[in-house]
């Protein structure tokens, strides 16, 4: 195998070496992304800020003349393309000092904080501007002149009322914007309650943006996640490695922090989560007073949990055990994916089958096996692309 030089000046030089080396399959489709976000990077190198600081903050090219816009780009295409991949690598050799990469919910959320710090400010009488927007895109144009998002999807009816005016403005003083996503952009917030109110915000990335989808034949997170172990045994610092290297897989880098999820009254707590992933320890998952609808509502928030630590289950743990029946009942309708770390196989779990709990848990069994195959996973990654 080829080694991988340490660094390359453009993404489909990137490409080019992990696919000489056997890392990726050559696929012509991320080539072709490839080569306009080296477009972009080209357009990095070659402009400079204006020598005198504009409002509207326009990259100049070299040499002078009149402004000139660096148009971003908006790839979409099904899960599992290359779609993060390709905008990590352009993110890494951008030549620009003041850049910021996240998911597009993580912004958001900065974006609502700011916009309500804003309004606090000027309810203390520290500002007389009454529109948050304004100040809000100029404080994160001064942060990140380069925004890459992945992920793009807007669900929320605030999110959507707000993003044709923080973009105008953003646009407005020359940000350049780099998104995933698994929807073309006249699909964002497709049925979306007042929907009329976000459609400029497609027109506008229309203008700022070139739109191309990556529409690669294989699923390579399908692929890559085939070859991770799912159900591991026994319980031993290899488990506990394994598990922790399947985790940084599914998570791919993601901010990882505690999540609870709102019930009646209550909240199903969650110690370790990112995106549609979670962590549990067994202990966390079913040994506390959690019920049917709990782990639906697990199910339904997550693509892929993992649980570890599965004990051997005696006749004492009757409550643990019918607890992991009905989490394991919960993920398999939903067809999540599971990873777990247990003391032994499945069918060995139960010490004594006895009583309601050990018929059930002969279902258990089979599900645990059956949600280790292939066909299982390919269920699994078809329900989640429809999503």
């Amino acid at each position: 195998m080829e080694p991988i030089p340490e660094y390359t000046t453009s993404v489909t030089e990137e490409l080019k070496a992990l696919t000489a080396s056997g890392v990726l399959t050559a696929d012509t489709a991320q080539f072709g992304v490839a080569a306009k976000l080296d477009h972009i990077l080209t357009c990095l190198r070659d402009t400079k800020p204006a020598k005198k600081k504009s409002a509207l903050g326009w990259l100049f090219a070299k040499g002078g003349g009149r402004p000139r816009e660096i148009h971003g780009l908006y790839v979409h295409g099904s899960v599992g393309r290359g779609k993060t991949m390709l905008m990590d690598m352009f993110f890494k050799k951008a030549s620009i000092g003041k850049k910021r990469r996240a998911h597009f919910h993580e912004f958001m959320a900065d974006v609502h904080n700011r916009i309500h710090a804003h309004r606090q400010k000027l309810k203390r009488g520290e500002t007389r501007e009454t529109d948050p927007v304004p100040p809000v895109a100029a404080a994160i144009y001064a942060e990140a002149e380069l925004l890459c998002f992945d992920e793009f999807s807007v669900t929320d009816i605030t999110d959507a009322m707000i993003l044709a005016r923080l973009f105008t403005e953003l646009f407005g003083l020359g940000c350049i914007l780099v998104a995933t996503s698994n929807v073309a952009p006249e699909n964002l917030y497709k049925d979306g309650l007042n929907r009329g109110l976000f459609l400029p915000f497609i027109g506008l990335l229309g203008k700022h943006v070139d739109v191309v989808t990556l529409d690669s034949p294989t699923d390579y997170r399908l692929q890559k996640l085939a070859t991770l172990p799912v159900y591991i045994t026994p319980l031993d610092g290899r488990a506990d490695a394994a598990m922790e290297a399947a985790w940084h897989q599914v998570t791919d880098g993601k901010k990882v922090q505690p999540l609870e999820i709102p019930m009646k009254g209550r909240s199903v707590h969650v110690p370790a989560a990112t995106g549609r992933a979670a962590r549990f320890d067994f202990r966390d998952i079913c040994g506390k007073p959690l019920g049917a609808s709990d782990y639906l509502a697990i199910a339904e928030r997550f693509d892929t949990v993992f649980v570890e630590r599965v004990p051997r289950l005696g006749p004492e743990k009757r409550n643990e055990t019918k607890r992991l029946i009905n989490l394991v009942d919960a993920l398999y309708d939903q067809r999540v994916r599971l990873y777990v770390s247990a003391a032994t196989a499945p069918e060995d779990i139960l010490l004594e089958r006895r009583g309601t709990e050990g018929f059930e848990f002969d279902r258990t069994v089979s599900r645990l096996f059956e949600m280790r195959s292939p066909d299982y996973l390919a269920a699994h990654q078809e329900l989640r692309t429809q999503v």
